[in-house]
């Protein structure tokens, strides 16, 4: 990841829909920051910390068009299942994939990434990479894919 083509998002606590380009069941997810060493001002400050990741079959969370003509709700019934609470830390490898929880019995169109607080940046919060590994599901494809 080079210092500067990151995907910012204002303040320290966002949160991100993610379209899948098809239904997955995901089984990780990986996040990517730079590392200190590559960061023209030798600080990663700006890295996600404490986040979680949640699932969706909804288009968008509290607004907009609900597929199949639900109330915005997923076939559960909920708005969201979370399948993990995540640290991303700093001092590991600028690449981290989080095993997300197991057992999952639906495939989703709609991944849900809240990052709750990051490494101290109070005005931005930068995510240079999301990866979602999984499995494709209600196609002809088989096995893993990485979106």
């Amino acid at each position: 990841a080079s210092p500067g083509y990151c995907w910012p998002f204002q303040g320290s606590r966002t949160e991100v829909l993610i379209r899948l380009p098809a239904q997955i069941r995901p089984t990780a997810v990986t996040i990517q920051h730079t590392s200190k060493r590559a960061s023209p001002l030798g600080t990663v400050s700006s890295a996600p910390r404490d986040f979680t990741v949640s699932v969706s079959l909804c288009r968008a969370l509290g607004a907009g068009t609900w597929p199949r003509g639900k109330a915005g709700l997923d076939e559960e019934g909920k708005d969201e299942t979370l399948l993990g609470t995540f640290t991303y830390t700093v001092q590991k490898e600028p690449t981290q994939t989080f095993p997300l929880q197991d057992g999952i019995p639906s495939a989703f169109w709609f991944l849900k990434l809240v990052i709750q607080s990051n490494w101290g940046k109070p005005g931005y919060t930068c995510i240079f990479r999301v990866q979602v590994h999984g499995k494709i599901v209600g196609t002809h494809a088989i096995g893993q894919t990485r979106v």
